[in-house]
């Protein structure tokens, strides 16, 4: 039988360290994580598929579970007594679908049987994507009880891995809460992301005298955003927050933003002279087509005691500072 690593305060250092495992620590939101983690007072086990550079605070352990199955994790796991497990791991909009079920689901899978095998029981906190849920029309917004139909292969793959660890925490296997992250933007923003895209566009040398050119598709959608800190401070919360288990929550800002001034706030966080050129690239969309996102955040506040807290400005500076190699 498992034993249960102090089931009533989740969180809360066990002993003088407080592990924590991130698996997928040294991607972008993992990273955050970590940070957030550290500076809560946590030891963090840093997991991932190749070994690269990571704060020397943290404890890195090369693993790749898809690959080589749960078993290292669950020896990870009972020789080192974490008080939680949060899965940052997984594979975001690759151009190929069975890439993605390897890396949202197939992983999810190998991840809960280490859970299952283990004779220690941390908390799981996975984090799940919005894009799980159904498109909404303008005003809607996401709340945790909106219809789960998603109209993308990352959005599919999102979903079967969260409903996974669902399964589990409901048949008692599994202590565990899945938080549904928004876009998640900040410091180390990824370039296959629009914002990651124009800061590196932005990053390319201009005429003498003229701007740079920013080539995007049409900018017509308005999402919600939110901070990769505010993001990663809702994952601390939910790992220590007993009432969360078997909970969806979503995070976000609770705010739906044109995409449009997310660009122009990048610019002018920029500094830089800008030709701003938005090419259908032979593509015709209806001008009535809604592509339109909020996030109702009421239950994560509530239960978790969180809120974003960080402004539009100040996440695209940080985004910023950190493309251009900046300390602020």
């Amino acid at each position: 039988m498992a034993l249960v690593g102090r089931q009533g305060q989740p969180g809360r250092p066990d002993g003088p360290s407080g592990r924590v495992v991130v698996l997928g620590a040294t991607g972008f939101v993992g990273r955050h994580a970590g940070a957030a983690l550290r500076a809560a007072g946590h030891e963090v086990l840093a997991v991932a598929r190749q070994a690269v550079k990571t704060p020397a605070a943290w404890r890195f352990h090369p693993m790749d579970l898809v690959k080589d199955g749960p078993g290292a994790l669950t020896e990870l796991i009972d020789a080192k007594h974490p008080v939680a497990v949060v899965n940052a791991a997984g594979v975001a909009w690759s151009s190929s679908p069975g890439v993605m079920r390897q890396g949202n689901q197939l992983l999810v899978d190998r991840l809960l049987a280490a859970l299952d095998a283990a004779s220690w029981r941390p908390r799981l906190v996975h984090l799940g994507s919005v894009h799980e849920y159904a498109p909404q029309s303008a005003g809607v917004d996401l709340a945790e009880d909106s219809p789960t139909r998603p109209v993308t292969d990352y959005g599919h793959s999102k979903l079967l891995g969260s409903r996974a660890v669902l399964q589990s925490a409901a048949e008692g296997r599994t202590d565990a809460v899945v938080l549904r992250l928004s876009n998640v933007i900040g410091a180390g923003t990824p370039p296959s992301s629009l914002l990651g895209r124009v800061a590196q566009q932005l990053l390319a040398p201009a005429a003498p005298g003229g701007p740079v050119t920013i080539r995007l598709s049409p900018l017509r959608s308005s999402r919600d955003f939110v901070d990769a800190k505010d993001a990663s401070e809702a994952i601390v919360a939910a790992m220590r927050t007993p009432r969360a288990r078997g909970r969806v929550l979503n995070i976000g800002s609770g705010t739906s933003q044109h995409v449009r001034v997310m660009v122009d706030l990048l610019i002018a966080a920029s500094g830089r002279r800008v030709r701003l050129v938005e090419d259908t690239g032979g593509t015709v969309r209806p001008a009535a087509d809604a592509d339109w996102m909020r996030v109702d955040v009421t239950a994560a506040r509530e239960l978790l005691g969180w809120s974003p807290r960080r402004s539009l400005e100040e996440t695209v500076r940080d985004l910023w500072n950190a493309a251009a190699g900046s300390d602020g």
